[in-house]
């Protein structure tokens, strides 16, 4: 067989998707031919096809040093590289590609894949808009542009660009949870904009599944024990499991049988404490949900609790087909998922005042849910472990006061960083803390505090880190300023864990009424702004009296034991009580 046959062969072989047949009649080219870049190319692609993208790259390298002039070819190794997350190489590939051939939309959606994994968003969504302006009927790109846009926090443009992504499309469930959980992080978002695109998710997802829903046949005895089934995908060292863990630490077992379905493909040890408080616990990892949805109605499951909402990994469809008579969500976060199927949200009096004869606002008509208030709180903490140990007060040895904010970067919008601006104008020589993860850029965050009167050597930045490492960072700060209008939750339960008290801004959606929930269990209201003038003004009194926030260090964390918001079987109780309420109103309704 000569060269030219075996190419031909070998390329009916690889466009059949036969490529180890392919492969090995490369092989035999190359060993006759070995500086041929065409069959150095062509295996490297069916190396890559067959999930071999190390030997691929570094074929397509050896192609492209020879034949430097071939798009496809550089397009190649970029995806080999992408596939091996070594995304600023497959960057340098595409760019190579682009030069060559630069109205090649596939390439130019493929470069923006790697921006977007390099955390380069800005430049991902130009790459992905470019792709489209080549190709207007691209799904994936105009998929991948809203995603980007979504992380973006840019939610106006991506609801747009989402609107063009056919319903159908595999990706398309989760970047639409993804961009309505992300509404709460915005400022131009209140309760009822909200609710409104939560209802046009579930009327594309959720309500299609209502013919699934079959009527329920559990024992409708209200005094029995209950199943309580619970169904999430952070059973492990994850903020949600700081208040799954002492709640299920404390369940009455005699009135209550526990089921877990665990979606969690990072199981650790504190996965194995959830375990050890759990009577049946089941892995439901890449389970379809209609089958999930089959198991817990076979498990005659009385409550339902969802304890994941819109956030990766959310499992709505499930609650969707509506497997058990009774569903409720909590502990993702206090807001609403639109998921008709699910009857309640629990919430508590400071996160949802209740309505009253005064007038005062309530807003139990932004949730789909109907909502249940806990008699004290939302959460229930357990930090996990006693170090470190609370040191001395920072400002009492240094010339200045030092804020902080710890709290997951993508709630510090535009307007928080200005309003933390005017209060180190107001608090002089102050310097500011703020954990920033490196792929957020966090030269554009210097600049802004900058354009805004803040010097750069005012502000230290800081990167993610282990969990005692993180609160070691604690030691440094004398007062955190929260965010808004997604206020801090665990990261402000961990400042005042370690005696930080947390100066809170509360809102109009549940979100923002995150601090004044749990500064209100603490008896600390007075660290409660209502606007951002109330801010500024509560932040430069404490900063200058150091004899209270002395007092504050060494006191917030007893205070912090004594308080509901670490009485974990005073929780579980009231959330056991609320179980057994809601059972008997289910027996006493119309079967």
């Amino acid at each position: 067989m000569t060269v030219e046959q075996a190419f031909q062969q070998a390329l009916q072989h690889h466009q059949s998707g036969r490529f180890a047949a392919a492969a090995t009649l490369y092989k035999q080219i190359l060993a006759v031919q070995p500086q041929n870049p065409h069959a150095l190319h062509l295996l490297g692609v069916a190396y890559f096809q067959m999930d071999r993208a190390p030997e691929a790259a570094d074929l397509i390298k050896k192609s492209v040093a020879l034949f430097p002039t071939s798009p496809e070819a550089f397009n190649n190794l970029g995806l080999a590289l992408h596939a091996m997350q070594r995304d600023h190489d497959a960057i340098a590939a595409y760019r190579q590609s682009l030069t060559l051939r630069p109205g090649a939309a596939e390439v130019h959606y493929n470069f923006g894949l790697a921006l977007a994994a390099a955390g380069q968003l800005d430049e991902a969504i130009a790459a992905y808009q470019q792709s489209l302006a080549l190709r207007p009927q691209f799904p994936e790109a105009q998929h991948d542009l809203a995603g980007a846009l979504t992380q973006s926090n840019r939610l106006d443009e991506a609801l747009l660009a989402l609107g063009q992504v056919p319903p159908a499309h595999p990706g398309r469930f989760a970047t639409h949870s993804n961009l309505i959980f992300k509404m709460y992080f915005q400022p131009q978002y209140d309760g009822p904009a909200i609710l409104r695109q939560h209802g046009h998710w579930a009327e594309l997802y959720a309500d299609p599944l209502a013919p699934e829903i079959r009527p329920h046949t559990n024992d409708r005895s209200p005094d029995r024990r209950l199943r309580i089934g619970y169904v999430g995908a952070y059973f492990r060292d994850h903020c949600i499991s700081f208040f799954t863990l002492p709640l299920f630490a404390h369940h009455n077992h005699d009135q209550f049988e526990i089921f877990c379905y665990a979606d969690d493909s990072l199981p650790d040890a504190v996965t194995d404490r959830h375990r050890t408080h759990v009577d049946t616990w089941r892995t439901i990892i890449g389970l379809p949900e209609r089958q999930l949805a089959e198991m817990i109605r076979a498990d005659r499951i009385d409550i339902l609790v969802d304890l994941t909402m819109h956030m990766a990994r959310g499992r709505q469809l499930v609650f969707a087909r509506k497997p058990a008579p009774i569903q409720i969500t909590w502990a993702a976060y206090p807001g609403t998922t639109g998921n008709r199927a699910i009857d309640y949200r629990f919430t508590d009096p400071q996160l949802d005042p209740p309505p009253s004869p005064s007038g005062s606002a309530c807003h139990d008509a932004d949730y789909s849910e109907a909502s249940i208030r806990l008699p004290h709180t939302f959460w229930c903490y357990d930090p996990r472990t006693l170090e470190p140990a609370v040191n001395a007060l920072p400002a009492a040895t240094a010339d200045h006061i030092t804020f902080g904010c710890l709290n997951n970067f993508t709630k510090v919008n535009d307007d928080v960083i200005a309003l933390w601006a005017k209060v180190m104008l107001a608090v002089p020589n102050s310097r500011l803390l703020i954990l920033v993860p490196s792929e957020s850029h966090p030269d554009r965050l210097l600049t802004k505090f900058a354009s805004r009167g803040i010097t750069p050597d005012r502000i230290e930045i800081t990167p993610h880190r282990p969990r005692p490492e993180y609160l070691k960072l604690y030691h440094r700060i004398d007062i955190c300023l929260d965010t808004f209008p997604y206020n801090g939750h665990t990261t402000s339960l961990d400042a005042l864990w370690m005696g930080v008290p947390v100066i809170t801004l509360c809102g109009q959606t549940c979100v923002s009424r995150a601090g004044l929930s749990q500064l209100t269990n603490l008896h600390l209201t007075d660290l409660v702004a209502n606007t951002p003038e109330q801010f500024i003004h509560i932040a430069t009194q404490l900063a200058n009296d150091l004899p209270r926030l002395a007092t504050l260090r060494a006191t917030l964390r007893p205070r912090m034991q004594s308080s509901p918001l670490m009485n974990a079987p005073l929780f579980a109780r009231n959330v056991e009580s609320a179980y057994r309420t809601l059972w008997t109103k289910w027996c006493n309704s119309t079967p």
